[in-house]
């Protein structure tokens, strides 16, 4: 999982993952993506591991794709982005983003597979593809549109022109924009917040959120239903009412089991 250039740590529930190659302004390689890839599997199968925090400095996030492996690789050779993208979009536990300075290419559109992402006054983000003479990639050409809208999704794949943390927020994103030496503390504390949390219950209601959008409200009301039969039942939800009724804080260790 060592790379000096994906930088990870695991401590108190978080996964960070420090993408830092400042020479090349964060450019991704083939073997970043496979040590993100390592990393994210790590985070997947540790049971104390509750969040991951994918995150640059506090003056870069990514350049995108190094541009010198696409120019040495042949139409059928595999990309290493393939399989972090997919461990991305169906990892179960939440994931959070902090994003300053340049998040080009896959610097935007891996944030569409996070949960909560956390810009910097400084991010500047684009979408270069058609510039590039290329097509979107990591789903992006689906979930922008979702979240954004056609036109605004449009406009910011088609023209590929780079666009600050404001326009970012309002197409739906980036949940709020901070100034860049409030950005790391603004993350890791939502970071915190989740590990806090009953891991199940997140793991549930992200994969509920994450479910096909065109399914009728009473679908998602019955699916609901047979998840919240479980958990009602639970260790966690049993402590936390009890806490509640008695008046006093919740036992970490009830509700987290052995991987506090």
């Amino acid at each position: 999982m060592s790379h000096p250039n994906i930088l990870v740590t695991d401590s108190d529930g978080i996964v960070s993952i420090e993408i830092s190659r400042r020479d090349k302004k964060n450019a991704i390689t083939g073997d970043m993506y496979r040590a993100m890839s390592d990393a994210l599997g790590h985070a997947r199968e540790q049971r104390h591991v509750r969040v991951v925090l994918i995150r640059g400095q506090s003056d870069l996030f990514t350049a995108g794709n190094d541009l010198g492996d696409f120019l040495h690789r042949k139409a059928n050779d595999p990309s290493a982005a393939i399989p972090f993208l997919h461990l991305l979009s169906a990892f179960e536990k939440p994931l959070v983003a902090a994003v300053a300075g340049n998040a080009v290419g896959i610097g935007t559109t891996l944030l569409l597979h996070c949960d909560l992402v956390y810009a910097a006054e400084n991010a500047l983000f684009q979408l270069p593809f058609v510039k590039l003479a290329l097509c979107p990639e990591a789903g992006s050409s689906l979930l922008l549109p979702r979240v954004a809208g056609h036109q605004r999704a449009a406009e910011l794949l088609l023209l590929g022109e780079p666009f600050d943390a404001a326009t970012a927020c309002s197409a739906g994103f980036v949940n709020r924009v901070v100034a860049a030496d409030q950005l790391m503390d603004t993350a890791m504390a939502a970071a915190r917040k989740l590990a806090a949390l009953p891991a199940q219950s997140l793991a549930v209601t992200k994969a509920l959120l994450k479910r096909p959008p065109d399914r009728s409200a009473l679908e998602a009301m019955d699916e609901e239903a047979i998840y919240f039969a479980d958990l009602v039942a639970e260790p966690a939800a049993k402590e936390i009412f009890s806490a509640f009724l008695e008046k006093r804080s919740p036992d970490p260790t009830k509700i987290h089991g052995n991987n506090t």
